[in-house]
């Protein structure tokens, strides 16, 4: 299919029924649009107007005029009617105004401004009782944390705001649950349920008689074939969704649904197709600064033409998706574009590069797994508040049965009546023993699950920053004065990679930082993380201490004199480890936990820097220090100290160095 302009792609449908019946629609709607909006417009600028009027023409000027297909017009002027409603204290006009604003950025994938402006809106709409504005932005808010993989949260969103749907029979929004409760089956795999549940969103919209209102189920439901790999039935449903966002101007949703489209072609082999579509959705999500959309389409770009063997192109493409994932933090577009700048350096013949690429892979990859390790520690949690759930209304159903059984002993006195209530009795009796007995077992399994939530918590985060978490539902960064923080790095790791087995060496990698676990333990240092074959840990935090500058010290010696008798070890045997630079700078620091889809502890400051340039102006089998540091130790009679003068770190000039070593 040749794509032209946005609506020329309309007369090629012209046979199917329904897209007929949507022409002529557009048909009868295109001649009155602009009126409409001028209309409104007019109504807007109208100050003999109320202001609920005027405020409910602007919304609505937005919504069908600049929303779709010009965003950055769009939040000029929600920003414009958020100060009007404000300035006029017009309450549900600003929640309006909040939701409107906040939809367009997260259509933008500018998702922190977006949650600002849905936190905002929602405390005005439950100090006003505005009841269908709070459960907008709770539905929109789920999308957000949907967007970014966190179910759990986005769970909670959608059933607090499908329970105002419920109360208010707003029938639109009970579609709309039920269209993302599809995408979470969906991405579950259980395709039976996610269709069902498509199926379901669009029959309610029925009752709305409002066939332009149904493009997302239309693109989901191509999702859904897709990962069937019925590639037939997408391609229906997707140029469904795309005739519908054509005659809207939906610049994001026919970005969509032209990738959807291109992926079916990419993956029917039809790399010429794949390629038209694709770059087409890639031009419309370029032009609304959709980023994530962008990078998406650039990474599948570059694999399209990793294929067809042009690596420039596809090198091009993904250092491109590589950017714009950086930017957004999107460790799986990052770690998809990394694989295919590896993939094409290294046919190209540039092993340096293709090597540096892998190596930012493994890093990206370490990342994901902690992102997994929290989600799954969500998923646990989420399980065991339904199970608890589960017991509450046992519970529940055993006091009512208990009262009814008072009652009915208290009114019957006659003996017949009371041999069936003592039969009654009975039955229930074992029905009381039978539910006892589940809710002993069930509570087992509780403790176990906590067991192991408080387990994988601890394994991601310090135990104080765990508690903080699990009382208050988050953990607000601090400031500390004095942090020692001591880097590790395996020299020719490298050159040791190209000529190692993957198992063998993440192998020794994995036995190198376990040993480094328990020295931290042992001297009551905070690991920090893993970036490559690079550790990371420090002293003093979460929780300050005296000694923290000395003991970081002297767990730095340990891991080095760890790492030297396994060299020599493995030397004697003809195995192989690495030799290891180390460095310590003692600083102010912030800690804290960050992003929106995960659980991850980190510090940032200069002090982090110095301490990576101490270890790369390091020497193999040394413990490198800073001045700062030094003269916190100096005094420390466990110690003794070799000055290595002025040595010029990167980016920081000369520094004073000191190696350190036990007496």
């Amino acid at each position: 299919m040749k794509l032209g302009k946005p609506s020329s792609p309309l007369f090629q449908y012209s046979k199917n029924s329904q897209k007929l019946f949507l022409l002529l629609l557009f048909c009868q709607g295109a001649l009155s649009a602009q009126v409409k909006l001028d209309s409104l417009y007019r109504i807007w600028q109208d100050q003999s107007k109320p202001d609920s009027t005027r405020a409910l023409a602007l919304k609505d000027y937005i919504q069908e005029g600049s929303f779709h297909s010009q965003p950055d017009s769009a939040i000029v002027l929600t920003d414009r009617l958020y100060q009007f409603t404000k300035e006029k204290g017009y309450g549900e006009g600003t929640v309006d105004a909040l939701l409107l604003r906040g939809y367009v950025y997260s259509r933008m994938g500018n998702y922190p401004k977006a949650l600002s402006s849905y936190e905002e809106g929602l405390t005005i709409a439950e100090k006003i009782k505005y009841k269908l504005g709070a459960a907008d932005i709770l539905l929109r808010t789920g999308y957000i944390y949907h967007d970014n993989s966190d179910i759990i949260n986005a769970l909670k969103y959608y059933q607090k705001s499908f329970t105002i749907y419920e109360e208010l029979e707003d029938i639109e929004g009970i579609s709309n649950i039920y269209n993302e409760f599809g995408s979470i089956y969906l991405a579950q795999g259980d395709y039976e349920k996610s269709l069902n549940y498509y199926l379901e969103s669009l029959e309610t919209t029925k009752e709305l008689n409002d066939e332009m209102g149904n493009s997302s189920q239309y693109i989901n439901i191509g999702n859904l074939y897709a990962e069937q790999e019925d590639f037939e039935k997408a391609l229906e449903y997707y140029e469904k969704g795309l005739a519908i966002d054509e005659i809207r101007n939906d610049i994001l949703g026919i970005a969509v649904a032209l990738s959807g489209i291109g992926n079916v072609y990419y993956n029917q082999k039809n790399e010429d197709k794949a390629l038209e579509y694709l770059q087409e959705s890639l031009k419309l999500s370029e032009s609304i600064n959709h980023l994530q959309g962008s990078s998406v389409t650039l990474g599948t770009l570059g694999d399209i033409y990793l294929n067809l063997g042009n690596n420039g192109k596809a090198i091009t493409y993904c250092k491109k998706s590589l950017a714009l994932a950086e930017e957004i933090g999107d460790l799986s577009g990052q770690d998809y574009a990394c694989e295919c700048l590896y993939e094409a350096y290294r046919d190209m013949g540039n092993t340096k590069v293709a090597l540096a690429y892998h190596e930012q892979m493994i890093r990206i990859s370490d990342s994901i797994k902690t992102e997994e390790t929290s989600i799954k520690l969500q998923q646990m949690e989420f399980s065991k508040q339904v199970m608890e759930d589960s017991l509450v209304q046992v519970e529940k159903d055993l006091q009512i049965e208990m009262k009814h059984r008072t009652e009915v002993q208290e009114k019957d006195t006659n003996r017949n009546i009371a041999i069936a209530v003592g039969l009654i009795f009975f039955i229930l009796a074992i029905g009381f023993f039978t539910r006892w007995r589940y809710v002993k077992k069930s509570r087992a399994i509780i403790e176990k699950e906590k067991d192991r939530s408080e387990s994988l918590l601890l394994n991601i985060l310090p135990a104080e920053i765990a508690e903080e978490l699990k009382s208050k539902g988050e953990a607000a960064a601090r400031d500390f004065d004095m942090v020692s923080i001591l880097f590790t790095d395996f020299k020719s790791f490298t050159e040791k990679s190209a000529e190692l087995t993957a198992k063998e060496l993440i192998g020794e990698i994995n036995n190198c930082f376990k040993a480094f676990d328990l020295i931290c333990e042992t001297h009551g240092i905070e690991k920090i993380k893993t970036i490559g074959d690079a550790y990371m840990a420090a002293g003093g935090l979460p929780v300050p201490s005296e000694d923290s500058v000395d003991n970081t010290v002297l767990a730095a010696l340990a891991m080095q004199t760890y790492m030297t008798k396994r060299f020599a070890e493995k030397e004697s045997t003809d195995g192989f480890t690495f030799e290891m630079r180390l460095g310590i700078h003692t600083g102010p620091v912030v800690a804290g936990i960050v992003g929106v889809k995960k659980f991850q502890y980190d510090i940032w400051g200069d002090t982090v820097n110095t301490a990576a340039r101490m270890e790369s102006s390091g020497a193999v089998g040394q413990v490198n220090i800073s001045q700062y540091t030094y003269e916190l130790i100096k005094d420390n009679p466990a110690f003794s100290f070799t000055h290595r003068g002025k040595i010029n770190a990167k980016g920081k000039g000369e520094i004073d160095m000191w190696f350190v070593q036990k007496k």
